[in-house]
């Protein structure tokens, strides 16, 4: 057989090897996750999902009022993203533990704000109490794209300090839009 046939054939095999492995982590994680509920929060979250199938999901009379509801919702969604110019790309989140008053879940955001990419990397505690819930930012892990101004960098790192992500996102709707005007203006000049 030839070398290079049998080298596609391993190639082939390692990535599957590969997929298989990263299936069996999602399936850990979904049954870990899974465990975390108890036999009563599952029978409801069931029930739930058969009403909303049979169209009797509470404060909708219809489907069509629903649909209604989720296309307002897709409305919003996309004002905000125009007036910030933050689009997320892609997010996850694991639970890493979960008690009777407290959970903590870890989350992974990416997207972009005008033309700079960001991930973002955090846990989230949420502790409940009698009244309320209250929730804390720990852990935050900002990742920006290669090649960003010093000041930025200082922002980044203040900010993962901090654990303030209304602020990041603020200052950094701010920063990458007068980034893009730089940017453009000196193309202009070039």
């Amino acid at each position: 057989m030839d070398s290079n046939v049998c080298q596609v054939y391993e190639d082939e095999i390692h990535s599957l090897e590969e997929e298989i492995k990263l299936l069996a982590e999602k399936y850990e994680d979904s049954q870990q996750e899974s465990t975390f509920f108890s036999d009563e929060e599952i029978l409801m979250s069931i029930k739930s999902f058969q009403r909303e199938l049979r169209g009797e999901s509470e404060g909708y009379e219809s489907p069509s009022d629903l649909k209604a509801h989720l296309e307002t919702l897709e409305t919003d969604l996309s004002f905000l993203m125009k007036f910030t110019g933050i689009q997320f790309t892609s997010h996850s989140k694991k639970t890493l533990e979960k008690t009777r008053n407290r959970t903590v879940r870890k989350h992974r955001l990416s997207g972009n704000c005008h033309s700079l990419s960001f991930q973002l990397e955090f846990q989230l505690l949420e502790m409940q109490s009698k009244a309320n819930v209250s929730a804390v930012i720990t852990d935050l892990s900002i990742i920006m794209e290669p090649g960003g101004d010093s000041d930025l960098s200082k922002f980044v790192s203040s900010a993962e300090e901090r654990g303030s992500l209304l602020t990041f996102f603020r200052s950094l709707s701010s920063y990458a839009e007068w980034y893009e005007h730089r940017r453009c203006t000196f193309l202009h000049f070039k």
